[in-house]
């Protein structure tokens, strides 16, 4: 067991959480501008090249992985496997296939037309809207190469029991009149779907590394500049004053602040990383980050040309409700993460 905690550690650090490259990224401060990492300009330096670094190497690293496994799925091949089961099972399916799509709120919505064209139950298209820009490989490890292990795996956990949850209620309630009525009339084509080649699939891997990278590339500086700020010149009393442990509504700050954002959780992690270090609790983290990545503004003026006002309100309605919840929930338990 100590051998295999040694080996976990090593992998940890060096791979996840890149120390080699912190080191790296150290000396240059140090050596080449003549900062102290500890002062505030070199603090802020090392943390902007550190982890904009390693956040673009994870990335590709990742993003080619999984493109490499939703290459198996591509949407007329879940259209199929999502037709054939109803209820809670399917629920569960469309939130399990949202994990391998690496895709925004916004890029997933036309995936989620395409479903609801093809006729599948409104419940399932919705769990896998909630699921797909929430939650996927590439952010749990991600996610695990900022906060640790449980957080991460926790972050998954909850965010597909959300989706679950609201594609459930969605479906309860019958809402499918709510949808717009040229949704229903596109044509969805049954069309066969032709197996890639091992060369083509690498191909389209590669595709969707560049594809990803050029889409996400400035909300990632964005948000390790955010980051870095918060980390190396907010004062420590204004963060606990609007966000700390003290404020009883600090989650619901943190999910209505984060709503009118648009990132995708590879944007939203060096704001986060930097608010966890100032000591803010992981429950208000989560619910920010719950927030910029399923309830973007964006994403919901993108939504409400596909359905109706009620529909549209329902949605936001039940996950925001879910994300505050999780976020109390978080930061009641926070000692299991200790």
């Amino acid at each position: 067991m100590n051998i295999l905690a040694l080996i976990f550690g090593w992998l940890n650090d060096q791979i996840l959480k890149m120390t080699w490259l912190s080191e790296l990224v150290r000396l240059l401060v140090e050596k080449v501008f003549r900062l102290s990492v500890n002062g505030r300009l070199g603090g802020s330096i090392h943390f902007f090249i550190y982890d904009t670094i390693k956040i673009f190497i994870l990335l590709s690293l990742l993003i080619f992985v999984i493109s490499y496994i939703q290459s198996y799925f591509p949407p007329e091949r879940t259209k199929k496997i999502l037709g054939r089961i109803r209820g809670i099972k399917g629920n569960i399916l469309g939130a399990l296939l949202g994990t391998i799509t690496p895709f925004c709120s916004c890029s997933s919505i036309p995936i989620f037309i395409g479903f609801t064209s093809a006729g599948l139950p409104l419940g399932v298209t919705f769990s896998f809207l909630i699921s797909s820009p929430l939650v996927d490989l590439a952010s749990l490890l991600l996610l695990m190469s900022f906060f640790g292990a449980k957080i991460a795996i926790a972050y998954v956990v909850v965010g597909l029991i959300l989706a679950v949850i609201g594609g459930t209620l969605i479906d309860k309630l019958g809402l499918e009149k709510y949808v717009e009525g040229y949704v229903r009339e596109i044509e969805s084509v049954d069309a066969e779907v032709p197996e890639m080649t091992r060369r083509e699939r690498i191909s389209y891997s590669k595709e969707q590394v560049r594809d990803i990278i050029k889409r996400v590339w400035l909300y990632v500086l964005i948000g390790v500049g955010i980051g870095a700020a918060i980390h190396n010149w907010l004062p420590q009393s204004i963060i606990e004053n609007i966000i700390g442990n003290n404020n009883p509504f600090a989650v619901l700050i943190a999910t209505i602040v984060g709503i009118p954002m648009y990132a995708d959780i590879f944007g939203t992690l060096p704001i986060a990383e930097a608010l966890f270090a100032k000591g803010v609790d992981v429950g208000t983290i989560v619910s920010f980050m719950m927030a910029v990545t399923a309830l973007s503004l964006p994403s919901i003026i993108m939504l409400s040309k596909v359905v109706k006002p009620k529909l549209l309100a329902i949605f936001v309605s039940i996950v925001s409700a879910g994300i505050i919840i999780i976020g109390y929930l978080f930061n009641a338990f926070s000692y299991i993460f200790v």
